[in-house]
């Protein structure tokens, strides 16, 4: 092994541990608690070594983001393998909803802060546009006449207010399920 090629592993595992270390910080004690200092105390290394791999937190955030991307693009594609279009669709929003009940700081990074990513343009991430992807793949049965890439914003738009508006204790959490239900069924109608 050549020492450029063994310097290039160490610095991938580095950048490895910390976007690690600040997604599991973030899901911890929230997203305030992530900082330069708290990272370099937790990872064991010098702040100046962190910004050698992220120029500061929103590019860190940002990593994190995309991982979750590539995390829910996954449970999504999971989710997708119910016998009707119906039963895929509620499978695929129940999927979404979970993933960001059970992950609230990694929801927030991909989706409610700032974040260095083009969204909804041919530049976007594959990890974005992956998980967009499976979204819209639920949808393509149901779609009908509808602008299928359209149809799967709205849908998405859906989910994410529904989870956002009940997590911030705007709607009533002992209702989600029905909420959910009835997003879901309006769409695959």
């Amino acid at each position: 092994m050549s020492i450029q090629s063994r310097r290039e592993r160490e610095r991938a595992e580095r950048e490895r541990l910390i976007v690690t270390a600040a997604r599991e910080l973030a899901e911890s004690e929230g997203w305030d608690a992530v900082t330069t200092r708290r990272l370099a105390e937790e990872i064991e290394y010098s702040q100046p070594v962190l910004y050698s791999h992220f120029k500061g937190k929103t590019a860190i955030m940002t990593a994190v983001a995309l991982e979750g991307f590539a995390d829910l693009a996954a449970e999504l594609h999971a989710a997708r393998t119910a016998a009707s279009p119906q039963q895929t669709l509620a499978a695929v929003g129940a999927a979404y909803a979970a993933f960001a009940e059970q992950r609230p700081a990694l929801y927030d990074a991909m989706f409610a802060h700032a974040v260095d990513l083009p969204f909804a343009t041919p530049q976007a991430p594959a990890a974005l546009q992956a998980s967009f992807g499976e979204l819209r793949e639920s949808l393509r049965p149901l779609a009908k006449d509808d602008n299928l890439e359209v149809l799967t914003e709205t849908f998405w738009s859906g989910l994410h207010g529904l989870i956002t508006l009940m997590r911030n204790g705007r709607l009533r959490r002992e209702d989600h399920e029905r909420r959910l239900a009835l997003l879901i069924t309006r769409f695959s109608r």
